[in-house]
């Protein structure tokens, strides 16, 4: 991967709800325009792998059955934007997902003379998805991943999105993106999204 230059370094976002593809269009966009994808499950991992401070007390949380509270996830988020790739730009996958969590890092980076230049939604028909997830779950042998449970985890993304994409919506931020069709096809209209907003590939 060619990463970019500090000068013209480019800070992404990327939602979608469960089967909308998000991990594979990441992958995509992070080689694209030469920055990391960062998730914060693979921020979680790495620090109970490392067992630094912070993923010592995530490894502790996680196994009490308690969701991660947004003040660790951001200092873990933040320690992540910290390291020497993410200087020439970052996608966030996963993160921000409360408002307080958009408050944070906006603050973070508005410390550092920065902010984020654009947030790609994957859009996607909710039946169209919960016929995908059902039917890989059905191959999978995965037959507690209901129709029902499914959908209950489409209602919770779409719950809990809104209030953050509203605000990235209000700054003129968000590229909505059609989620549907081949993986190449969806790539193609984030690249062409982004360009709009004056963000070429690398």
């Amino acid at each position: 991967m060619t990463t970019r230059s500090t000068e013209d370094a480019v800070r992404l976002l990327i939602v979608g709800p469960p089967g909308a593809g998000k991990g594979t269009q990441a992958t995509r966009v992070s080689e694209a325009y030469g920055v990391p994808a960062v998730s914060t499950g693979d921020i979680f991992r790495a620090n109970i792998k490392n067992e630094t401070e912070l993923g010592l007390k995530v490894k502790a949380i996680i196994e009490s059955g308690d969701l991660v509270p947004d003040t660790l996830t951001n200092e873990l988020v933040a320690d992540r934007l910290g390291h020497g790739d993410a200087k020439s730009g970052f996608l966030l996958d996963g993160y921000p997902r409360t408002v307080e969590q958009v408050e944070y890092l906006t603050a973070l980076l508005k410390a550092q003379g920065t902010a984020i230049d654009a947030v790609i939604q994957l859009e996607v028909d909710t039946d169209e998805v919960v016929a995908r997830l059902r039917q890989r779950a059905i191959e999978q042998g995965r037959s507690d991943d209901t129709e029902d449970a499914i959908r209950h985890r489409q209602d919770v993304y779409a719950r809990e999105t809104a209030p953050v994409l509203e605000i990235y919506e209000a700054r003129g931020l968000v590229v909505k993106v059609d989620g549907l069709g081949s993986v190449d096809e969806v790539t193609s209209r984030i690249e062409a999204g982004l360009a709009e907003k004056g963000i070429p590939t690398r």
